[in-house]
């Protein structure tokens, strides 16, 4: 796959590790990043990344995080693909199995480059006829997964931002602009998602965390747990949480996680 070569994957071939086989293999459990087994931006620490070590001796463990690898090694480590069967970064966008990458799926790639043409043409005709009081710059965020689409700008200072949200709740920019583009997008199957202040993301339909579960062969696992602390319907966790090929648990720390845990599987 030529894509593979131009993307920052860092390379742990040099350091793999023979990992354990634990005592129930057909039992997997999938934790989220942040919250779940850090807290929320910071790095696991020492007893939690030893616990979920022993853990592994018991059940298969994997990662299914919403960031990219490299974000995801500043928080586990580095070479954290070579430290649990299964990692997810992205998702799953970016899918390992014991060291190995498995799949890297990108937006361009599976939309196809017409598309992406298509799509940026119609924001940027569509935002340029729109009046709101301030308008900066970046405007659609390329990203791996998914468009990031902003129409104030994602370069507005701090204070811009604040005001530009108070407008965008007043005369719905945002939500009017989501509508528009299912119209004229329903062939894509994507999936609009407005968060924070100033943006909303654009992706396909199931690239949330469920987007990991392709690669749990059904006929590999008689269950699949899933840890998470944001479970709440928008939050990040709500699709594989619910997903009938899980058992979710809510978490509210990593203490928390390894508490359940222990109860779970260590007893």
């Amino acid at each position: 796959n030529g894509n593979i070569h131009n993307m920052s994957i860092p390379d742990h071939t040099a350091k793999k590790l023979k990992m354990t086989v634990p005592e129930n293999p057909r039992v997997i459990a999938l934790f989220d990043v942040d919250g779940t087994l850090t807290i929320p931006r910071g790095e696991i620490t020492e007893s939690m990344m030893s616990f979920m070590k022993e853990l592994s001796k018991k059940i298969t463990v994997g990662i299914v995080g919403g960031s990219d690898l490299p974000k995801q090694e500043e928080q586990l480590g580095d070479g954290i693909v070579n430290i649990f069967p299964y990692n997810f970064s992205q998702n799953g966008l970016v899918a390992y199995k014991d060291g190995n990458l498995l799949e890297i799926q990108t937006i361009s790639k599976y939309l196809g480059e017409d598309n992406v043409k298509r799509l940026v043409n119609w924001v940027m005709k569509y935002l340029s006829d729109i009046d709101i009081p301030v308008k900066r710059g970046t405007f659609i965020e390329f990203r791996t997964g998914m468009f990031n689409i902003s129409p104030i700008g994602r370069n507005c200072s701090r204070e811009e931002r604040n005001e530009y949200e108070v407008f965008d709740l007043k005369h719905n920019i945002r939500k009017n602009m989501v509508e528009a583009m299912k119209k004229e997008f329903a062939d894509l199957n994507l999936t609009y998602s407005i968060g924070g202040q100033i943006s909303f993301d654009v992706f396909p339909q199931g690239w949330d965390k469920t987007y990991s579960l392709k690669f749990l062969k059904e006929t590999d696992f008689d269950e699949i747990h899933f840890f998470g602390d944001k479970t709440f319907e928008g939050g990040n966790d709500y699709e594989i949480f619910t997903h009938e090929r899980t058992k979710g648990h809510t978490v509210t720390s990593p203490d928390d996680t390894k508490e359940q845990c222990t109860k779970l599987f260590m007893s």
